[in-house]
């Protein structure tokens, strides 16, 4: 990657991991499918009305919203309510980076590369020490649920590097991401409705503190229209397995988070992990550039804020 590349990934990796904790703050006030669908919608409306729907099949934008909206978030959201804990969680969900790799050779003939292979290697071996060490005494299914979420991750990198193949007009990630954020109010809605039952939800809506509303806030802006535009826009001009790969920076900046914000202690067996991750990360990204003059520049020539 390019540098000013590589400070993109580094800065999607430092908001998705603080993400956890405004997450957890939602969770004390809405249910989980709930406050999953909300994020969806406030992150749509009203920049729909806004931005031009990007030039792809309608399908790529609902297998996407699947994925990532319905599986990824409600599922991890439901794992965070039945007991894993904000740090773990920011760890175990970086598993999505070994579901990206097994899912981008089934589905697109991705072979990774032998120095990727070995990076990943390193920095699953701390995501796992973390896991561990996060890990005693959580309840399975918890862990199942985010586990779970870190497969939909994986698929939906894999949809979305799909979705840029399927078209020779560049794909807006940031228009993508909003229009992809259409799809999962509705199911996720119904599950709520079903599983949560309306009580749930009006119970949740009598007595809303300012933190639920801000916390819906940055999960909804800058964790899913920020952080998976820019998230897009990277898919779009490397090989998933590698922009997955920056996603295991996510766990030390969760950690640090959670020690600012929510007082977690942290082991040297953790900072032990977190400096596996940055290494096998580091040692995962080097690869053969792109010439630049392959490379679209940052800012799209075309405006996505028309209709």
């Amino acid at each position: 990657m390019s540098p000013r590349h590589l400070l993109l990934a580094v800065m999607i990796a430092a908001i998705w991991g603080f993400n956890f904790v405004p997450i957890k703050t939602g969770l004390d006030t809405f249910p989980p499918l709930l406050f999953a669908g909300l994020r969806f919608v406030v992150s749509a409306l009203p920049a729909v009305f806004f931005v031009r729907r990007p030039p792809v099949a309608w399908k790529w934008i609902l297998l996407t919203g699947v994925a990532i909206g319905v599986g990824q978030f409600g599922l991890m959201f439901l794992g965070m309510r039945e007991g894993m804990p904000a740090g773990l969680a920011s760890v175990l969900l970086q598993s999505a980076a070994l579901f990206t790799t097994v899912f981008a050779f089934g589905l697109v003939g991705e072979r990774p590369r032998p120095i990727t292979a070995v990076g990943m290697l390193v920095a699953l071996f701390g995501v796992t020490l973390i896991g561990v060490d996060f890990g005693q005494g959580s309840p399975i299914l918890a862990f199942l649920l985010t586990i779970g979420a870190a497969a939909s991750w994986g698929l939906g990198n894999v949809l979305i590097r799909m979705t840029n193949q399927s078209t020779e007009e560049p794909v807006d990630g940031f228009a993508f991401m909003v229009w992809m954020s259409l799809v999962p109010p509705l199911p996720l809605f119904a599950l709520s409705l079903i599983f949560e039952g309306p009580s749930a939800g009006l119970d949740a809506f009598a007595h809303v503190p300012w933190e639920a509303w801000a916390s819906l806030a940055y999960i909804a802006y800058l964790s899913t229209l920020v952080g998976f535009g820019a998230w897009g826009w990277l898919m779009r001009r490397y090989e998933a397995g590698t922009v997955a790969m920056y996603a295991l920076l996510v766990p030390p900046f969760g950690i640090i988070s959670t020690v600012v914000v929510l007082g977690e202690s942290v082991s040297a067996l953790r900072l032990f992990a977190a400096a596996l991750i940055v290494g096998g990360v580091a040692l995962g990204s080097v690869r053969r550039r792109v010439p630049l003059a392959a490379e679209p520049p940052l800012l799209e020539p075309e405006p996505a804020l028309s209709k």
